[in-house]
């Protein structure tokens, strides 16, 4: 039996994620202080307690949702022995696969994401860019709409390929509007997203930029296991320029979905907080495989259907 191993991105946290996970698996504080000492940030803190306002701040959310992640792995590693062929991550997610297959050091890991949320939010002055989910639009009619309504100084542009019946669109705030409006009019289901930058689109060039030197000096290692690439949709021989690039591309989801399955995983364990890959994945995978949620507050359930 294959397996690929899922990592969430922002949207997945909340206040209390990892709490339990520390109380019942001590060993995991060792995940913590590593990634606290790394990011400059009391991420225990800021998970447990909050407040929410903080820790939705995309310069915190990225390194909190990446130690819980990396903390939940290694209680899979350590209490069953688990392990994986595959390796993916959604967006930010795309740096807990990394650190959990091992081609990435986790302090390097909790810095690199706390100065890419710092630059992320940086890139694009509040207000003047937005997200937007679109249900049931094909993404070749979406990509079509998209350079229809985008004008010059005001662009969007579909920037998460999520399953066949979900898709982001981001970009300036107006050409977003435009987008939700004319998408009302065709009868189609468009909702905003409550997040403070337009991630993926092509507004991020100067995070980007920001982000290019700290990427280039990382140190990527070798593995046996595969790694799938946001930018590309398929397994990478890793490099830093795969992480430069993910931060103004599209997250290409659906394409790692189906792209395992054709390698024959049969099996996919959500390794994080939340459960939005676990959806993602049965709106976009035949039935007959088989789906894990190991959140960071549902420990024991999980390791003994893994076991």
């Amino acid at each position: 039996m294959k397996t690929l191993a899922m990592f969430p991105g922002q949207g997945s946290q909340y206040v209390g994620m990892g709490k339990s996970i520390l109380q019942e698996f001590p060993y995991t504080k060792e995940v913590f202080e590593e990634a606290e000492d790394a990011a400059k940030l009391s991420i225990r803190k800021l998970c447990f307690e909050g407040p929410e306002s903080d820790l939705q701040m995309t310069a915190n959310t990225q390194p909190a949702i990446l130690t819980t992640s990396v903390a939940t792995w290694k209680i899979l590693q350590q209490e069953c022995g688990f392990s994986s062929e595959y390796f993916a991550g959604h967006s930010l997610g795309e740096y807990s696969a990394l650190v959990a297959s091992g081609r990435l050091a986790l302090g390097r890991a909790a810095l690199l994401v706390r100065k890419r949320g710092e630059a992320m939010q940086e890139a694009v002055p509040q207000g003047v860019g937005a997200m937007a989910a679109v249900m049931k639009v094909s993404a070749e009619d979406l990509e079509a709409l998209c350079a229809e309504m985008s004008r010059e100084g005001s662009i969007v542009e579909v920037v998460n390929y999520n399953s066949p019946q979900q898709l982001v669109v981001a970009g300036h705030t107006e050409a977003v509007d435009r987008i939700a409006k004319k998408l009302t009019e065709l009868k189609k289901r468009c909702v905003k997203l409550a997040v403070s930058a337009p991630f993926h689109s092509r507004l991020m060039s100067p995070a980007k930029d920001a982000m290019k030197p700290l990427l280039l000096e990382t140190e990527f290692s070798s593995q046996e296991s595969e790694i799938f690439a946001n930018v590309s949709g398929e397994i990478v021989a890793y490099k830093a320029q795969h992480l430069i690039d993910q931060i103004d591309s599209p997250v290409r989801w659906t394409q790692i979905m189906l792209g395992a399955a054709d390698l024959g995983v049969t099996r996919f364990v959500e390794v994080g907080p939340g459960k939005v890959l676990n959806g993602l994945a049965r709106r976009t995978l035949p039935k007959e495989v088989e789906f894990f949620l190991f959140d960071t507050d549902d420990c024991k359930e999980a390791i003994q259907r893994l076991a």
